[in-house]
């Protein structure tokens, strides 16, 4: 039988994001994907969220201790977020603020992605499902401790039925139509943050020549 809820595509209205744990103390210990490019994509994430108007949740376990802050740059980026700070739960979904905010949006698609990926991704992505949601684990905005751990994580998380994506898949999802009014702001995150600013920059070009 074909389940038509792997076909259903993300859209400004039925997304929320929820950045779980991307903490300094926990991003120092990232050895499946460059700390560094972690950082830019988790970046571009965000911004692709605030372009389009869809819900973000942030929140940071015991950021006190050797979990560390939660990553400056993306609070300033999107200082309106709602900010959640936990106190034990290592499961984000089993904070009631947490699941609340959530829950509070009306939305059922949930944009993830977590520091560790299979700790602080997978546990919220697989209790969300269990609940009804549809999350979204956004792979390359997310790290754990090896490729090994990232490859388990991908499988136990696809095995369950939790969608595995890409930031750049999730933002051209959302985008849609280059008809749309989000369209170039979104093009623009997908310029800074990848190779396809230069397809973009000689696109404008053209059209500058044309005009």
């Amino acid at each position: 039988m074909n389940n038509h809820r792997f076909s259903e595509f993300l859209s400004t209205e039925n997304s929320v994001l929820a950045l779980i744990d991307h903490q300094t103390g926990l991003l120092s210990s990232v050895r499946d994907i460059e700390p560094d490019l972690l950082k830019t994509n988790l970046l571009a994430l965000t911004k692709m969220a605030k372009e389009a108007g869809i819900p973000i949740v942030i929140t940071s376990s015991m950021p006190e201790g050797p979990n560390g802050p939660f990553i400056q740059e993306v609070l300033d980026l999107v200082p309106d977020a709602t900010y959640i700070k936990r106190d034990g739960e290592i499961n984000a979904w089993n904070n009631p603020d947490f699941k609340a905010t959530i829950e509070a949006t009306g939305r059922k698609k949930i944009i993830m992605a977590g520091i560790v990926t299979d700790v602080c991704l997978m546990f919220p992505a697989l209790s969300s499902l269990a609940e009804g949601y549809d999350p979204y684990a956004i792979f390359d905005a997310s790290g754990t401790w090896n490729k090994l751990v990232q490859e388990v994580t991908v499988q136990r998380l696809a095995q369950a039925g939790v969608k595995v994506s890409t930031w750049a898949s999730a933002l051209a999802e959302i985008m849609h139509d280059w008809r749309s009014e989000k369209a170039y702001p979104l093009a623009g995150v997908l310029s800074e943050h990848t190779s396809y600013g230069l397809v973009y920059e000689s696109y404008l070009s053209t059209q500058k020549q044309e005009a």
